[in-house]
């Protein structure tokens, strides 16, 4: 129980981002300002948590060239995923608006990020409570911008606070989810490798993301607001890593 506490907390904390659409602000400034400080996070995160845990993951059963194949393999299939996912979104998009399509992919994407990391959570604290706690504060923190590049897109293009808050909720709750998969079902079966290769899938998507849907579009309002809040979301995101590991 205490175990599926702390995910829901790490998830929950995702809603936090939901309470930047409050912030009075110039819309154009706004919403680059939080899609480029979001495209530093994800970045950022995969770059220096997702791919490296992967490598020490799958490195304890491989070799060390092996354990690179298997990586660049899942962040190729990372890519390619979040690139169709990107593709078929568009296809169906509210009215053709690129900001609704940008807060759907950004919630699926990390809809698939919590899971693993809810599955991580669980396993942790199960076998050391302590370091779960420490584990929930670091992904706590990194989901709060997580919600932002869900929630600010979905409010600008929808102008509905209700559908913000919901996607933004949804994203959040496949934390807990994630908990609950491992508790049912793969808390047996789960290992290295798989978990492994699960980070550097997800890596691919976050980076092919981050780059080519949030930065972009950030530049589209405001180029020079999009590179200074890249930068501070990268500077927020190892500043986490510093602290928390």
């Amino acid at each position: 129980m205490y175990a599926f506490l702390l995910s829901t907390i790490a998830g929950i904390s995702t809603l936090i981002g939901f309470l930047f659409i409050y912030i009075k602000k110039d819309k154009n400034s706004m919403i680059s300002s939080a899609l480029g400080f979001a495209s530093g996070v994800m970045l950022t995160i995969s770059v220096i948590d997702l791919i490296p845990n992967s490598l020490l993951l799958i490195i304890n059963n491989y070799s060390k060239i092996y354990s690179l194949f298997l990586i660049i393999i899942g962040f190729l299939i990372g890519v390619i995923v979040s690139s169709i996912i990107d593709k078929r979104v568009g296809e169906h998009s509210k009215n053709g608006l690129k900001l609704y399509k940008l807060g759907i992919i950004a919630m699926l994407v990390i809809m698939l990020h919590n899971i693993p990391e809810g599955i991580a959570t669980f396993i942790t604290t199960t076998n050391n409570t302590k370091l779960g706690l420490i584990l929930t504060i670091a992904i706590a923190l990194h989901n709060i911008p997580e919600g932002i590049s869900i929630s600010i897109p979905i409010y600008y293009s929808t102008n509905s606070k209700f559908k913000s808050f919901l996607y933004t909720f949804i994203s959040g709750m496949s934390e807990p989810l994630g908990a609950l998969i491992s508790y049912l079902f793969l808390s047996k079966f789960i290992n290295d490798t798989i978990l492994g290769v699960i980070y550097a899938i997800i890596a691919g998507m976050m980076i092919n993301i981050a780059i080519n849907e949030l930065y972009k579009e950030s530049a589209n309002y405001n180029k020079k607001n999009t590179v200074i809040y890249f930068i501070i979301g990268s500077m927020v995101m190892i500043l986490n890593h510093i602290l928390f590991g």
